[in-house]
């Protein structure tokens, strides 16, 4: 399977797995898992034609880590990321003492302002190094990089989630825990 192969069903797969399963005919469980030969099958119906061969393959090479099967390998679901109600089963967890956010400049006075928000998301999503911020900011332009103070969030009550692919995870990130460097 080629480069364009492999971006082609992730994409898909963040579409169906992340914000529209309907889009694919298809109900994702209250945890977010679909079964694997329901969402082959419903994504072929759809013009979205691979097998569990190549499934596994853009699952494994992702480099994000965006999906992830189950331990039985009968469903997958989105790592994180959702749009749509799930729940993934994240347990609460301290974080490190700083994570980052990487946005875009045109954003950068409502976040001083209100803080970080999910917006359509479940979660407002934070990386461990300004590298991975960097890179996710950058989706959309010249990236900003805000350090969030997690540590003294986490001390004064706040709550974050570790998903399975090792991004962090928050409900909000008020604007006292967040600095421009």
């Amino acid at each position: 399977m080629n480069d364009n192969e492999r971006k082609s069903i992730s994409k898909w797969l963040s579409l169906i797995l992340r914000h529209s399963p309907e889009t694919a005919g298809l109900a994702l469980d209250t945890n977010g898992w679909v079964a694997v030969e329901e969402l082959l099958r419903q994504s072929a119906d759809k013009g979205h034609r691979f097998d569990r061969k190549m499934l596994e393959e853009v699952v494994v090479t992702n480099d994000k880590q965006r999906f992830a099967f189950s331990d039985d390998g009968l469903r997958i679901r989105a790592s994180q990321g959702h749009s749509v109600s799930v729940d993934l089963q994240l347990e609460p967890c301290e974080p490190p003492e700083v994570l980052y956010h990487g946005t875009v400049p045109a954003s950068l006075a409502a976040i001083i302002r209100d803080g970080l928000k999910a917006m359509s998301r479940q979660h407002v999503h934070l990386s461990t190094d300004r590298e991975t911020a960097d890179r996710v900011g950058s989706r959309r332009g010249k990236p900003t990089i805000l350090v969030v103070r997690s540590g003294q969030m986490w001390r004064d009550g706040h709550r974050f989630y570790r998903s399975a692919n090792g991004v962090w995870l928050a409900d909000a990130v008020p604007p006292a825990y967040l600095e421009q460097r």
